[in-house]
């Protein structure tokens, strides 16, 4: 991680609306590094979104061994997140306790079947977006995620806000549009986020997706700590 976060305030951001933005988390040298892997035959899969509905665009899940940034930049932000991950969890009243270490939760998930790695590079064009939804792949979630941006908007590409909602209990939902620039990282909710109410804990419903681009190419790391089966 290039610069130092303030992970107090983050926590009191994912606590409040779900998201908190994640300043420079990655080097312009090390976003070109990371764009330039696409077309390399390091992935374990490809998805085309407009196939199976999920918007437009494409995105390749990392074979493992992940790329050393993307391994080190997951050990790290797994390390930040996991008291975040636990408290929340401790205001759902969930028998459920997230390691120190992500090695330690990953071999939790490997147990149950979740073996295949889940970071991923999304790729858009003119047109592409992809559709509000959550990245759930099996018995055992992280609840917590992040997507670094490593393209420059206005530069590189228009369009392609990333946008947040949340659906609170009998109330319309709200939307979020993230303001991110090349090298910034945002965690957030993959699912559910804790919500503390007069009558007790409630669970706000989170989804995520990317708006059109208008020009350009939009590339995004995606850093999801759970594994899928």
């Amino acid at each position: 991680m290039t610069r130092k976060q303030d992970w107090e305030a983050a926590a009191t951001s994912l606590d409040a609306q779900g998201w908190a933005l994640l300043p420079k988390l990655m080097d312009s040298k090390t976003c070109a590094k990371l764009r330039s892997l696409y077309e390399k035959e390091i992935f374990r899969s490809t998805v085309v979104m407009a196939r199976h509905g999920f918007g437009r665009g494409e995105y390749k899940y990392f074979s493992y061994p992940l790329p050393e940034p993307v391994a080190d930049l997951r050990n790290g932000l797994y390390a930040r997140l996991a008291p975040i991950a636990n408290h929340w969890a401790e205001m759902r009243h969930e028998d459920v306790t997230f390691p120190a270490a992500l090695e330690d939760y990953l071999k939790r998930c490997h147990q149950a079947g979740q073996r295949r790695p889940t970071p991923l590079l999304l790729k858009y064009g003119p047109g592409d977006y992809n559709c509000l939804h959550q990245d759930l792949y099996g018995e055992h979630v992280f609840p917590l995620q992040v997507a670094i941006l490593l393209s420059e908007p206005a530069m590189d590409f228009t369009g392609g806000e990333f946008v947040m909602t949340e659906q609170r209990p009998r109330t319309q939902s709200r939307a979020s549009v993230v303001p991110l620039t090349q090298g910034d990282g945002v965690v957030f909710a993959v699912h559910h986020r804790p919500v503390q109410g007069k009558r007790g804990t409630y669970a706000v419903n989170h989804r995520h997706g990317v708006s059109a681009l208008v020009t350009g190419e939009r590339y995004t790391l995606g850093v999801i700590f759970h594994e899928s089966n």
